[in-house]
């Protein structure tokens, strides 16, 4: 097993901002949108980016705080606020929740707190169905769009209302399919010392849901971990932290998929990219380090409020409102 450096793990979204920025300025010439905004760059352009950047590290300190997902936040935030393109936007909220994914997923797996075994089948049913997802949201129309994440949002939100996670489920009943892909093993639980034996069931079910959350994940350009830690852990039945880290690998392998579609369209621009990596990533920063002096279901009810409204403006503009 290979141990990557710590240090480098920490970097990965600076070093996918500055492979951004390598890039041109402009979309690419089968781009779904010319312009940086969808009216147009125009005078004092700067002044977006800038923005951005600080909207990027509340979304990111959010994220950490409230056990949300980077991109579900930042895609219906960016686009209830900001002039850009959708377009521009989704793929971007692929590359900030990828570069989370990243920089937390490996170190996991390196603590033995993720399972490469239960990662790679549903990682690679959720990418595939990115792919499709990601070429279909690039092909409706914006307003179709925009309608459509709305009513995902709302459904977010209310699944963030009544999922309530289980540390360790015992689901009873046995799953032949799983025995046979070996989705069973151990993990060490640091705060205890104690090895837990997990196994799961239910595991053709979590194999279409992980297909449905991957299809949203390209469509909206929103990650998938609001969705695949409970589906992990409550339908299937692995422990709470095992879910957590292995939804890391997952969404990481998931965004990659669909990113590269929206990065091949010319649905990634840098001027937007660059600083929503760099402010999502220092927010997370400050988010882990006063993560033990607040109260994490405070700030998730402002989390659920604040994506409530921001499904209403998507839906209002998807209608013409």
């Amino acid at each position: 097993m290979i141990v990557m450096n710590s240090r480098f793990l920490h970097k990965t979204g600076a070093v996918i901002a500055l492979f951004l920025m390598s890039m041109p300025l402009v979309a690419h010439a089968h781009a779904p949108a010319q312009t940086f905004t969808e009216g147009g760059m125009g005078e004092g352009w700067w002044i977006w980016p800038l923005a951005l950047f600080f909207v990027s590290i509340a979304v990111g300190f959010l994220a950490v705080v409230s056990g949300t997902g980077g991109g579900v936040l930042f895609v219906p935030f960016v686009a209830g606020l900001f002039p850009f393109h959708l377009d521009f936007i989704r793929g971007t909220g692929l590359m900030v929740a990828l570069c989370a994914a990243l920089a937390a997923g490996p170190g996991m797996l390196a603590r033995n707190m993720a399972s490469l075994r239960l990662a790679i089948p549903f990682g690679l049913v959720a990418s595939t169905a990115s792919i499709f997802g990601a070429m279909l949201g690039l092909a409706l129309p914006v307003n179709v769009v925009q309608f459509s994440m709305g009513i995902c949002i709302m459904v977010i939100c209310v699944v963030m209302i009544r999922v309530h996670n289980a540390d360790y489920p015992d689901l009873p009943g046995k799953d032949a399919l799983a025995a046979a892909l070996s989705l069973n093993g151990l993990y060490t639980e640091d705060s205890s010392g104690e090895t837990i034996q997990w196994r799961v069931i239910r595991t053709p079910a979590g194999l279409c849901i992980f297909a449905l959350i991957g299809f949203l994940a390209g469509v909206f350009g929103i990650g998938g971990g609001w969705a695949m830690v409970p589906t992990l852990n409550l339908v299937m039945g692995a422990p709470l932290k095992l879910s957590v880290a292995t939804g890391k690998i997952i969404l990481g392998v998931t965004d990659t998929s669909a990113a590269w579609v929206y990065l091949n369209r010319g649905g990634i621009m840098a001027m937007i990219a660059v600083p929503s990596i760099l402010g999502a990533m220092l927010g997370s920063a400050i988010g882990v380090r006063v993560f033990s002096r607040i109260k994490p279901k405070v700030i998730r009810w402002v989390v659920i409020l604040a994506l409530l409204l921001a499904g209403l403006r998507a839906i209002a503009r998807g209608v013409g409102v």
